[in-house]
């Protein structure tokens, strides 16, 4: 009950300050992990969690679930192929690019064996739908900006979730079965189809009726089947999740509609609740184990990997230098990395704990840059589009005036 209080609290909070948020560098996601860390067992004690408590990873799990889902409702069949193009070019291009800078820096800099630096990268390679939301619900970024990030971002976290797993299962000195991993992630997709398309022919049946009320509940009810048999049946969470909400979006657009506002709202409570929760597990000693170089390391890791990669794989592109500047500046760290950094912790490899450490301080750090800099790059984008609409009736009105 404490930390339902504390985050009732906060809630609060948030609410009262949200529109001061919405238009300066102030951010809820800062709130809730600085008032985790504060609340955590490190300062004050009123909340004590640990890595391997079940909230913590359900949490995380349910928050990067239900962004994917929502994510996935605003991108049709037809949307996702027109808009491939450049989320293509970050995914196949990109996202190994950043992982294998990053792998670089974690054997450089922080000294990690190669395997273990590997895994550093695999687990930092993905960015996170959560806080990349921050920047693609904006209308006054461009729509094509939008487009890459939001895909991007939908896809990258069930590409690195097999590289992960083998490379645990190297460390660990376990078998893995390659076709194991695929059938999860072709389950993952099939239960992502398959269970929306059902649902979406009986709720368009002639034979059955939805009042207003339970019209907006029709997407909860998909997503919620698809989130459990996921889970029974060991499918890949994430991609079933990103593939429901396309297939939703695809083939019922009106129960994406009515089911937008709402899955607005779950997915912004769960996203906070596990803000909240991860920054109780960061503590003035947990940030004392971490090394100078580890420090210098998630420096280069926010710094260097992401912006090298994507500027890489968006040459000659077409896309504008601002925009990719801010698509290679926007590669947030969140949920799906501490999903991952706990396996590490869960499979107890040698040196697990080290790379936990690099991880979460990598995902904290990323949670206060890009959290606190969605807004200036918004409003000026909101700014850019100003003076172009100005130029462009100065030139209007002077080729009137000369006709």
């Amino acid at each position: 009950m404490t930390l339902l209080l504390a985050f009732a609290v906060l809630l609060f909070v948030a609410v009262l300050f949200s529109g001061l948020a919405h238009r300066t560098v102030l951010s809820t996601a800062v709130l809730f992990l600085v008032a985790g860390f504060v609340l955590g067992d490190g300062v004050t004690g009123v909340l004590l969690l640990q890595p391997d408590d079940e909230i913590v990873v359900g949490l995380a799990e349910l928050a990067l679930f239900s962004v994917l889902f929502t994510d996935g409702m605003r991108v049709g069949i037809r949307d996702l192929g027109r808009a491939w193009r450049l989320p293509g070019r970050a995914l196949v291009l990109g996202m190994p690019l950043t992982f294998g800078v990053t792998a670089l820096l974690a054997h450089t800099v922080a000294g990690l064996p190669w395997t273990e630096s590997m895994l550093v990268g695999a687990v930092l390679a993905p960015t996170d739908p959560v806080f990349a939301s921050a920047i693609v619900g904006r209308p006054e970024v461009p729509a094509r900006l939008r487009s890459l990030l939001n895909v991007e971002s939908g896809l990258n976290d069930g590409l690195a979730l097999p590289v992960v797993v083998v490379l645990l299962s190297v460390l660990s000195r376990e078998s893995v079965s390659a076709t194991e991993l695929l059938g999860e992630l072709a389950l993952g997709v099939l239960i992502g189809v398959a269970v929306p398309a059902v649902a979406v022919r009986l709720i368009s049946s002639r034979f059955t009726a939805a009042t207003p009320l339970y019209d907006a509940l029709g997407g909860l009810s998909i997503g919620l089947m698809v989130l459990a048999l996921a889970e029974v049946t060991h499918a890949n969470l994430f991609l079933a999740a990103f593939s429901a909400g396309i297939t939703v979006a695809t083939l019922a657009p009106a129960v994406e509609r009515s089911f937008g506002e709402f899955g607005e709202l779950v997915t912004e409570l769960l996203k906070l609740a596990a803000i909240l929760v991860f920054g109780a597990l960061i503590s003035p000693a947990f940030l004392g184990e971490i090394p100078p170089s580890g420090y210098v390391f998630a420096l280069l890791a926010l710094l260097l990997a992401r912006p090298v990669a994507i500027f890489v794989s968006l040459l000659r592109s077409g896309l504008p230098y601002p925009e990719q500047a801010v698509a290679a500046w926007f590669g947030p760290k969140g949920f799906a990395s501490v999903v991952y950094g706990l396996l590490i912790l869960e499979a107890e490899v040698e040196r697990g704990d080290e790379v936990f450490h690099l991880v979460a301080l990598v995902i904290v750090a990323s949670i206060l840059a890009h959290s606190s800099t969605d807004v200036p790059i918004a409003h000026a984008f909101a700014r850019r589009q100003a003076e172009q609409e100005q130029e462009q009736e100065q030139a209007d009105g002077s080729g009137s005036a000369v006709r």
